[in-house]
């Protein structure tokens, strides 16, 4: 995986809730912590609308990503964003920094393909439901996907994608399935139809109780 992402941060020393209000009130800031490897962590603020434009790619979620703080050169990836509860805006980030020799664990985003043809739907009339949007999976920086595909075509109706089924890529693994069988997740389901099998016997009970009329008369 190339590198996509640059952001500019600055060394923060005014620590605390109230110097972190200040940041995010009066100078625009997020404040943020890059920490891991065998560096001390570092706390750091970055400029808000940047990191905000940066959100708007998904790539940037499972992403190395390059923070440049003074004229050290940070590879990290973002661990942990925390947003305010009521009003959305960003409080704070939280960077991991990798080693491009070390596995490390990331969450990376589901792609659903050919859902609208999905056999479960489109032939049997069934919706597809998502239990999971996002795989943890373990792999070296460089081998990190931006995303994994889960095709739907052939799905039927009942029938359950687990983890197993997907595909990853080469040098790739998912976590779930190092803790053992046990954590085999479902990934997305086709539910069918409501009372599909139901109407479908009522209706044949009423044609048998029609033709039992038709004799008795």
């Amino acid at each position: 995986m190339s590198d996509q992402f640059e952001l500019y941060a600055e060394v923060r020393d005014d620590m605390g809730k109230g110097a972190s209000r200040r940041l995010r009130r009066h100078a625009e800031k997020v404040p943020a912590i890059v920490y891991g490897g065998e560096k001390a962590p570092k706390a750091v603020s970055l400029i808000r609308k940047d990191l905000e434009k940066a959100l708007e790619n998904e790539a940037f979620f499972s992403h190395v990503l390059t923070l440049k703080v003074g004229n050290d050169v940070e590879k990290a990836i973002l661990k942990d964003l925390q947003r305010h509860p009521a009003k959305g805006f960003l409080m704070h980030a939280d960077f991991q920094r990798v080693n491009e020799n070390v596995a490390i664990k990331v969450h990376v985003p589901i792609h659903f393909l050919n859902e609208e043809s999905c056999h479960g739907v489109k032939m049997q009339g069934g919706m597809i439901q998502h239990q999971e949007t996002d795989i943890e999976v373990s792999c070296l920086p460089k081998d990190i996907p931006e995303y994994i595909e889960v095709d739907m075509a052939a799905v039927k109706s009942g029938e359950i994608v687990h983890l197993t089924d997907v595909k990853l890529p080469a040098g790739v693994t998912a976590v779930a399935l190092t803790l053992g069988e046990d954590h085999d997740l479902a990934i997305a389901s086709v539910v069918p139809p409501k009372g599909g099998a139901g109407d479908d016997s009522s209706e044949a009970s009423d044609e048998d109780e029609s033709s039992s009329d038709s004799s008795e008369d």
